[in-house]
């Protein structure tokens, strides 16, 4: 057990793979920003707002046009949501 006062220290391995599995981050994106996020995805209109669900790492997991919809998902996987403004 850690004192109050007493610094963590964390390797950058570690930090890096905090959250994975466990944590993902969801974000209101423009679909003229997903060319670089979403490898391979397919045309889609552009000027439209989305919301995306992240892994901890930045790895997409999900596209949606409603919110709810992409914290069901997140809620399907056992993940943790917390929200990128």
């Amino acid at each position: 057990m850690t004192r109050p006062d007493e610094t963590i220290t964390m390797t950058s391995g570690e930090l890096a793979h905090l959250g994975e599995g466990s944590v993902a981050y969801l974000r209101k994106v423009s679909s003229d920003d997903l060319r670089g996020r979403f490898p391979g995805l397919q045309e889609i209109a552009p000027g439209l707002e989305l919301w995306a669900l992240f892994a901890a790492n930045g790895q997409p997991i999900l596209l949606s046009d409603a919110r709810d919809r992409a914290l069901a998902g997140a809620l399907e996987n056992d993940l943790t949501t917390v929200a990128i403004h």
